[in-house]
């Protein structure tokens, strides 16, 4: 039987390591194509060699994306299951790269957040590309440390990290916005806590309006529509917001009735949002009144509800973070191309269309082949989910940003996303203190009661023990005491189990929020710290 067991250890063995190459070899594979691809396009250029590294490093930081921030946006449905693995990455990869590629826009800041001078470079267009590679280098091998303690972290503060460092490596510490860097670290408190609060908030407000109902039926019918109709509201309002804002100026020369901005407005976005709410409101109300009488009155039955309302928000996060979020991957490369082309700094870059597939393709590739692991963490590793919980996290998704952005506070979608994770969990925590209270008290009254029957057992028999002439009924009542003791110390001890188990009952995994929240924390400076070393190292080789 041992045997057995080993065989089949070995095989299984032998089979991850052979899909764990073949992952490698794919990865390994698109990074060489990217570097023959740039190297060949740009022969003859001065400094070809190093926008062919650099392009190299971009791949392989959008890799790291795909597999690491994607989880947020199709975490939760997956961990509900209402998607399972492989349906969220085909949904993840080709919504992430229709983002990036379609509003990914077309000019890219070629310094993240603005958290360095770029003048202090001067004219030495060298030294900012040296430093653009090691901020790409340092954000995706951060980034890659992460994926492989499972720990989800902001790539926007991995490269801000990045770009940092190596600032900091080339001109020194007067190079970097302060300010900026502490508005960074305060989105570590309030994209957390924002996230949570919304999160919890919307799942409180499911539980009362239909969970807690006795007819639940009845109150789904009612209360469904309103709610998916306010996540189509806040998912339009979010994807016109951050989505869009890069190709608004040639939707607005297409659509000559709406305000001629660069950017959409909140008003335009939110009356957007409010049009797609109102239909799909009387879509959903429709659709779920025809169901009705096939729906379970139960917590399952409403759950079922919620399905499909997750597999469009994992679609639109998806699109909406890779029309953002390629800038952390491509913006640096963006930086180098322009540099190498032009032989200047620029403060913004033009994306050639090369440099945008790297970065779409990147991130599809990197989560079809290392997402799994993210999303795992993400959707079940850190609390429970079910379809109402996923639906209240992808909610505090979309909320969080449109008012974030609306008041000037600087937050993280993962942070966010993670952040309503603990919310809900929480959330299950506080609704059920009462009850586990209850039980405890019940529990150490019982124990109370179990210790002075066997005290009064334990009398008795030393008694009838000490006792020189004994009987038959004596010996007999001696036999049954021992007995007595005997089921009374098992009782005793059940309770204390039941007591220690209702004291466990915890629904956030502490070990994942103290892992997770560490990440958070130290990701800035371990980037920079990596970012300044890899571009002494770049220096040190090429002069």
């Amino acid at each position: 039987m041992e045997i057995q067991t080993v065989k089949k250890m070995e095989k299984e063995a032998i089979k991850s390591s052979g899909f764990d190459f073949i992952r490698l070899g794919a990865a390994l594979f698109f990074m060489v194509a990217v570097l023959s691809y740039s190297f060949m396009s740009t022969g003859g250029i001065p400094n070809n060699v190093f926008l062919a590294i650099a392009a190299l490093f971009g791949a392989y930081m959008a890799m790291n994306i795909g597999a690491n921030d994607v989880a947020n946006n199709v975490g939760p449905a997956v961990g509900s299951r209402a998607l399972t693995m492989g349906g969220a990455i085909v949904i993840a990869a080709i919504f992430e790269a229709a983002g990036a590629l379609i509003a990914g826009g077309d000019v890219v800041k070629t310094i993240k957040k603005g958290i360095i001078d770029i003048a202090a470079f001067g004219t030495n267009a060298d030294s900012f590309i040296w430093a653009m590679m090691s901020a790409l280098l340092a954000a995706a091998l951060w980034l890659n440390f992460a994926t492989m303690a499972k720990a989800p972290v902001s790539t926007t503060h991995s490269i801000v990290g990045g770009v940092m460092g190596a600032g900091i490596a080339a001109a020194g510490f007067s190079i970097v916005s302060w300010g900026t860097m502490g508005k960074i670290a305060a989105s570590w408190i309030i994209s957390p806590v924002l996230g949570g609060i919304i999160a919890a908030s919307f799942l409180f407000a499911i539980k009362k309006t239909m969970v807690f109902k006795e007819d639940k039926v009845e109150a789904a019918v009612k209360w469904v529509p309103v709610f998916v109709a306010v996540m189509s509201w806040a998912f339009i309002t979010y994807l016109t917001l951050k989505g869009l804002k890069k190709v608004w100026p040639s939707i607005v020369d297409i659509l000559i009735f709406l305000p001629d901005t660069k950017k959409p407005t909140f008003i335009v976005a939110a009356i957007f949002g409010l049009v797609v709410g109102i239909i799909v409101y009387f879509i959903v109300k429709t659709v779920v009144a025809k169901k009705a009488h096939n729906i379970e009155n139960s917590r399952i039955g409403i759950n079922m509800l919620f399905t499909l309302p997750l597999i469009f928000a994992a679609a639109l996060l998806s699109f909406a973070h890779g029309a953002n979020d390629v800038a952390n991957a491509i913006g640096p490369l963006a930086a180098i191309s322009d540099a190498v082309m032009t032989g200047g700094i620029s403060a913004k870059a033009g994306i050639p269309l090369w440099v945008m597939a790297v970065g779409a393709l990147g991130i599809a590739i990197g989560l079809a082949l290392y997402g799994p692991k993210l999303i795992r963490t993400v959707g079940s590793e850190i609390t429970e989910l079910d379809q109402i919980r996923a639906f209240s996290v992808a909610m505090a998704a979309s909320i969080t940003v449109i008012i974030a952005s609306q008041l000037g506070l600087p937050v993280s979608s993962t942070h966010i996303a993670v952040g309503g994770i603990f919310g809900v969990g929480f959330l299950r925590e506080y609704l059920d203190t009462t009850k586990i209270q209850d039980e405890i008290i019940h529990d150490k009254e019982r124990i109370v009661d179990e210790k002075k029957q066997l005290k009064a057992l334990h009398a008795e028999l030393k008694t009838l023990e000490v006792k020189e002439e004994k009987g038959k009924t004596e010996y007999e009542r001696i036999v049954d005491l021992y007995k007595m003791i005997d089921e009374e110390e098992s009782r005793l001890k059940k309770a204390k189990k039941m007591l220690k188990s209702a004291q466990k009952v915890k629904y956030v995994k502490r070990e994942a929020v103290k892992k997770i929240i560490a990440a958070w924390v130290i990701t800035v400076p371990a980037a920079a710290v990596l970012s300044a070393a890899i571009y002494f190292m770049i220096r040190g080789m090429v002069l």
